[in-house]
C-alpha cells in the first residue's frame, strides 16, 4: 500500500505544521507520510520542540522549508493550518485533495514563560484531536 503524502503549510513553519508534520508521521506513518512547509519560514520553535518531546515525538531534527521546495512534488493532500497560508497558496499544484484548519498561533502569545508553554501544548493537543478526527 502506498503512503498518502500529506504537506502542512503554515506562514512560518516553525511550530503548527512541525507539530502536525511530526504527529501524523508518529501516529500514522503506516498510511501517510507527512511534510511541512511555509511561506515565510523561519526556524522551529525551541518551545514546539519542547511540548512534543513531552509526548514522545522529537523534532528536533526537523528545519522549517519553503513551500517551492515541494512544488511539482505529488502531494495527495494539502493542509493549511494558519489563514495567512491558506490566503498565500490557495492553490497547490498536482495536489489532489486541499484541507484547511486554523489553529491559533502559539508563538504570538505573550506573558510569562508558563503561559507560552501553555499555548504550544494546547496547540499540540489541538491538532492530535483534529488528526485523530480527520486522518484517522
Amino acid at each position: 500500500m502506498d503512503k498518502k503524502r500529506v504537506i502542512f503549510l503554515c506562514t512560518h513553519n516553525s511550530a503548527r505544521s512541525q507539530m502536525a508534520e511530526g504527529m501524523l508521521n508518529h501516529l500514522r506513518g503506516d498510511r501517510y507520510q507527512a511534510f511541512s512547509a511555509g511561506t515565510e519560514p523561519e526556524v522551529v520553535h525551541p518551545l514546539a520542540i519542547r511540548v512534543m518531546t513531552e509526548i514522545g515525538i522529537d523534532i528536533s531534527g526537523y528545519r522549517s522549508k519553503h513551500v517551492r521546495e515541494f512544488i511539482g512534488q505529488p502531494v495527495d493532500i494539502v493542509i493549511t493550518v494558519c489563514d495567512h497560508a491558506r490566503e498565500a497558496c490557495p492553490i497547490f499544484p498536482g495536489a489532489r485533495e486541499v484541507r484547511h484548519e486554523s489553529f491559533t498561533d502559539p508563538s504570538a502569545v505573550t506573558g510569562c514563560d508558563e503561559e507560552k508553554l501553555a499555548s504550544f501544548r494546547s496547540v499540540r493537543d489541538a491538532i492530535h484531536v483534529w488528526l485523530d478526527k480527520e486522518l484517522a
